[in-house]
């Protein structure tokens, strides 16, 4: 059976329009394909904690010699891994904050980013361990940044994907937002218009 994980990373929940496009693209997609299985990690409503130096000594240290806290936050970052490991179609609400990536977004990416999880280092440098999965992301940002130097959420959150062996990423995005009412629907339209192309 086919899993598809859903995460929304809009500080507006499902009122944000990153989010909005990624649940219409789930539901379009699962419409078309019952019998898959959706998984939806909200950010917003489910909060991830930042990484601190107690969470990164909790996954260095030897299973065995963890003390009960410690165990609690390596159990809370070995569901994420668990069920983003699951999952055959990961699609990503990506809003654009101060020319970057939401910071629960980066939480969620530092909790599931663990040596000989998702990822081992080798001779020939780091492997990703995490392959055969497919990503949509969907990016909406107020102004208009793809293929600028402005862009860095695009490169950063490949690269991070590519790091965990997840090669197959699509963005589609939905730019100008906050520029004007005409741009915005444009925008939207533009972007509804290829997440129907792609989830067909």
């Amino acid at each position: 059976m086919t899993t598809l994980l859903q995460i929304n990373s809009s500080i507006f929940s499902s009122g944000g329009h990153s989010s909005q496009l990624a649940n219409d693209f789930v539901s379009t997609w699962h419409t078309l394909n019952p019998d898959v299985q959706v998984k939806v990690r909200d950010l917003a409503t489910e909060p991830l904690p930042h990484l601190d130096a107690q969470r990164v000594s909790a996954f260095f240290a030897s299973p065995d010699a963890r003390t009960p806290e410690q165990q609690s936050f390596v159990n809370e970052s070995d569901t994420l891994i668990n069920e983003i490991k699951q999952s055959n179609v990961i699609v990503i609400g990506l809003p654009m904050y101060n020319f970057g990536i939401p910071s629960t977004l980066k939480a969620y990416f530092d909790q599931i980013a663990r040596a000989g999880l998702t990822f081992r280092y080798t001779e020939n440098g780091p492997e990703g361990l995490l392959s055969d999965k497919k990503v949509f992301v969907f990016a909406t940002r107020g102004g208009m940044y793809a293929g600028t130097p402005l862009d860095s959420q695009t490169t950063y959150v490949r690269d991070f994907l590519n790091f965990l062996g997840i090669t197959d990423v699509e963005f589609i995005y939905a730019e100008g937002l906050n520029m004007s009412q005409e741009t915005k629907d444009k925008a939207l339209a533009k972007a509804h218009q290829r997440l129907a192309e792609l989830a067909a």
